[in-house]
């Protein structure tokens, strides 16, 4: 039997990074940057007014107070997005608007609150300190500057960045493409009217969920039942569109275990998925002991169990970290904290346990939640974090220390 350790080594030697990618910038959000982003131009690109006013040498407005303005004769009116190049000639004043470039020889922009508005000749009501509501050129970005590094996730305000210096492109890391497959004769798609002794299928579902969420490209997600034949068509449907092949159940010790039947030792290889071999093992963990991990044609295949527990506990523990770390992130991992038990709780001895529970952040005090059985989806879907009690650890006291999986 594998250590948990044991077999998340496995599974994350079988998962690689892609090669970078140049993508529209639209299409990178929550990617990791795959070269440093070096500014190609100043921002902001020219000196602009940082608010609607009127552009002014700020000595001639020295005293202008309310009670005794100083009257100027408006000689330009500049709108953002006027591109001749204006000059201010002392005693006047230029009406100019938000982001609108500030006119050779100006020193300040007065609000258009502290004048009466006037487009012929404006009354200053206010004085100006030189450089007052103005926007210099570079304040903000430096051409040639470093403002992005390899390695970041791409977050909306790094995209507004990269846009408003000019990249319509960025290298990225691209997504990992996966292929969900579920199997199972028993299963029927959501919706679909269900017989005696079927049930709806929600791992698919649920792990193409999971998958996005950790960042990760589902390019499909399809049903099967046990049947080596159809498996293997449904597979090879899909060969060559997936980094990684994720399948639930038919990996346990009965009889009608189709993928062990498909991809374990002594299966005939699949016609046009290459040949391969996925060893299966048993992991001394609760829920999600039968696990396998392997190649098919060169990709990599980890298959997991059909509990819907088991299933979604062995992505988190399995997959998630070497899924998000192949598309650059750099802490792929769920947040980890160790938390006062709230009550007495047993574990199999010779097992890791994950076992559903509530953290309370106020508290620091954590509480299984529900039964520990791999079927019982409902309490994981309420939880808020995994409990892990080690392998050498039968009995946990109320008041005990343990590690938890942070899930929200």
């Amino acid at each position: 039997m594998r250590t948990v350790e044991e077999h998340q080594r496995v599974v994350a030697g079988l998962i690689e990074k892609r090669p970078p990618v140049r993508l529209p910038i639209a299409a990178t959000l929550g990617l990791t940057l795959a070269e440093d982003i070096v500014a190609p131009l100043s921002l902001p690109g020219f000196d602009n007014s940082a608010m609607d006013g009127y552009a002014v040498i700020a000595e001639d407005v020295a005293g202008a107070t309310e009670d005794r303005p100083v009257r100027l004769p408006v000689v330009e009116d500049i709108p953002a997005g006027r591109t001749d190049l204006l000059v201010l000639q002392r005693g006047t004043a230029h009406r100019i608007m938000t982001g609108a470039p500030l006119p050779r020889g100006a020193t300040a922009v007065v609000p258009v609150e502290a004048t009466n508005g006037a487009t012929d000749t404006v009354e200053i009501r206010t004085a100006a300190r030189s450089g007052q509501h103005v926007r210099t050129a570079g304040e903000d970005v430096t051409a040639g500057t470093t403002v992005l590094r390899a390695g970041v996730a791409l977050t909306p305000a790094a995209l507004g960045l990269a846009a408003a210096l000019g990249l319509g492109e960025l290298s990225v890391i691209p997504r990992q493409r996966v292929l969900v497959m579920s199997t199972g004769t028993e299963l029927v798609a959501p919706g679909a009217p269900l017989q005696p002794g079927q049930i709806y299928e929600s791992n698919a579902v649920m792990l193409a969920a999971a998958i996005r969420e950790a960042g990760g490209e589902v390019v499909a997600s399809p049903m099967c039942g046990d049947d080596v034949d159809v498996f293997r068509d449904t597979l090879n449907r899909y060969a060559g569109q997936a980094d990684l092949i994720v399948t639930t159940g038919g990996v346990s010790a009965g009889a009608y275990e189709v993928v062990k039947d498909s991809l374990g030792s002594g299966a005939a290889p699949a016609a046009t998925s290459g040949s391969g071999e996925v060893e299966f093992a048993k992991v001394a963990m609760q829920p999600g002991m039968p696990q396998g991990a392997g190649r098919v044609g060169g990709t990599p295949v980890v298959t997991l169990p059909g509990n819907p527990v088991s299933a979604l506990v062995s992505f988190e523990v399995f997959l998630r970290v070497p899924l998000r770390a192949a598309m650059g992130a750099v802490q792929p991992g769920r947040p980890r904290r160790s938390a006062v038990l709230t009550e007495d709780l047993t574990s199999p001895r010779g097992k890791r346990q994950f076992r559903r529970g509530v953290f309370d952040p106020a508290t620091g005090e954590v509480t299984s939640y529900g039964p520990p059985a791999s079927h019982h989806l409902r309490w994981l879907a309420s939880a808020n974090c995994l409990l892990e009690i080690p392998e050498d650890t039968h009995e946990l006291p109320a008041g005990s220390r343990v590690d938890v999986w942070d899930l929200s």
